[in-house]
């Protein structure tokens, strides 16, 4: 079967990367895990082999459902896997997922922010998540050269994401044009927000702060926030009133009094 250009697949061959994704889930005989975009199923038998208690895997493609129904027959008779064809966009969290779970997935490149988005958000998080994804995202998300941006405070807002490796675009068939990596995201909850409302007052934050990216944090914000107040809380943090969104990092956009709700 040939993969389809149109749902971004790319299927990972290379068994070292597989076994350190999973080894990175730490999986046990309790877990729930939730695979995205099994394809022809080189990760999930490998998630079948460490034996979780049940394996919910989210297929978009037909083509790749009916394979995979034939393929691990066994399993889904026993109750140990269950196929669910569907775009995992569309999905209802709560209605298909048990909690607690685990998330892993080799992601299409070209939906990547929207699945972290989807599942970090949600009222059912996962307790941590392994990404095979474009590895400049990765790198991104990471923050691994100490410049943060929207999406490495919106995962770190959620969880502790860290980058466990390069995966080179030959690992994959068909290749990728771009190499991939590997990242995990531990530690998921909502503990850094005192309510619902914080967390949004957050966002909207973030994306203000970073809506020139060129201008100064002081600039980006001053169209919401009197100047003076954005001056006492820089020099409070330490910071320099020419400082950008992209030094500013996640416990101080927590800090900021405007994001939270006292």
């Amino acid at each position: 079967m040939k993969a389809k250009k149109s749902l971004g697949q790319n299927f990972l061959h290379a068994k070292r990367f597989i076994h350190q994704a999973i080894a990175a889930m730490n999986i046990t005989s309790a877990d729930t895990i939730v695979e995205i975009g099994p394809g022809k199923g080189a990760l999930t038998t490998e998630i079948l082999a460490a034996e979780p208690q049940k394996l919910i895997a989210i297929e978009a493609d037909k083509r790749m459902v009916e394979y995979l129904h034939e393929r691990f027959s066994d399993e889904i008779e026993n109750g140990m896997l269950e196929i669910i064809h569907n775009d995992v966009l569309e999905i209802d969290i709560a209605k298909i997922i048990p909690i607690p779970y685990k998330l892993i997935g080799n992601l299409p490149f070209y939906i990547t922010g929207a699945i972290f988005r989807k599942f970090l958000s949600d009222a059912h998080q996962p307790i941590n998540m392994t990404a095979i994804t474009q590895k400049e995202v990765a790198e991104r998300i990471a923050a691994r050269d100490n410049k943060e941006s929207i999406l490495s405070l919106s995962v770190q807002a959620y969880g502790t994401p860290k980058y466990l490796a390069k995966i080179p675009k030959r690992s994959f068939n068909p290749a990728p044009k771009v190499d991939a990596a590997l990242l995990h995201i531990s530690n998921i909850s909502r503990d850094n927000f005192d309510n619902k409302k914080h967390e949004e007052l957050f966002f909207q934050l973030i994306k203000a702060g970073f809506a020139h990216k060129r201008k100064t944090l002081v600039n980006n914000l001053s169209i919401r926030y009197p100047k003076e107040l954005l001056h006492e809380f820089l020099i409070k943090n330490n910071l320099e009133l020419t400082t950008r969104a992209e030094d500013v990092p996640l416990h101080i956009w927590l800090g900021f009094p405007h994001a939270t709700t006292q």
